[in-house]
């Protein structure tokens, strides 16, 4: 089973891709991961992102179409992905269809996680983690157990994001709105989309997300 998961960042899709990965044995392919291990990797794939990357450049659609392919090609028929951040456009859509079919697959849901921006500005704005194992908690939601002190390793240090603050997130729900969103018609006409309310407790997302794959 291939799947889609859709939506603005936060919304939850790599905590859910997680979940999936754990529940059925399917494999997460996010673009951002991917990029990070290619470059690691001493190939000439690996070198030309890495040299794309540094320079701040956008890399482009089809380093990121040759990266699903080689995943693809790694996984096999039998293990299911799941497309965690991408496509985000029309062209990358057409891409990924393209792919898929050269690997004999073809998408089966395409599950969005509908938010509410105002909440998901206070979700992302107030994020923070420990400094030093990396434990995560929040102001309003998850405060740790000991003020100032971290539940897993007892660290006192904490930080944030730079771009977890409001205009960064308003901006990237426009860009979302923009590029991404206008991807779902065409999967809406071949009747896989799905949307799940995104806002709501992790389990009750994961129950909703099994429910539509089962």
């Amino acid at each position: 089973m291939d799947i889609i998961l859709l939506g603005p960042p936060g919304a939850g899709k790599g905590t859910q891709a997680q979940r999936l990965v754990e529940h059925h044995g399917m494999m997460q392919l996010s673009t951002g991961d991917m990029l990070r291990e290619t470059r690691k990797a001493d190939t000439e794939l690996g070198r030309k992102v890495a040299d794309i990357m540094d320079s701040g450049s956008l890399v482009s659609d089809d380093i990121v179409s040759a990266m699903i392919d080689a995943k693809l090609t790694d996984m096999g028929p039998e293990t299911g992905a799941i497309f965690d951040g991408y496509p985000r456009t029309a062209a990358q859509a057409e891409q990924l269809d393209e792919i898929l079919a050269k690997h004999g697959r073809s998408l089966d849901h395409v599950i969005e996680l509908e938010v509410n921006e105002d909440a998901l500005v206070e979700r992302i704005t107030g994020r923070f983690t420990c400094a030093n194992c990396g434990a995560g908690y929040h102001d309003t939601f998850k405060q740790p157990k000991v003020e100032g002190v971290c539940d897993q390793c007892g660290s006192t240090e904490f930080k944030r994001r730079p771009d977890d603050n409001e205009e960064t997130v308003r901006h990237r729900m426009q860009v979302y709105r923009s590029e991404t969103a206008p991807i779902l018609p065409g999967y809406e006409e071949r009747g896989i989309v799905s949307r799940v309310d995104g806002m709501g407790v992790i389990d009750d997302v994961t129950h909703a997300i099994d429910a539509i794959l089962t």
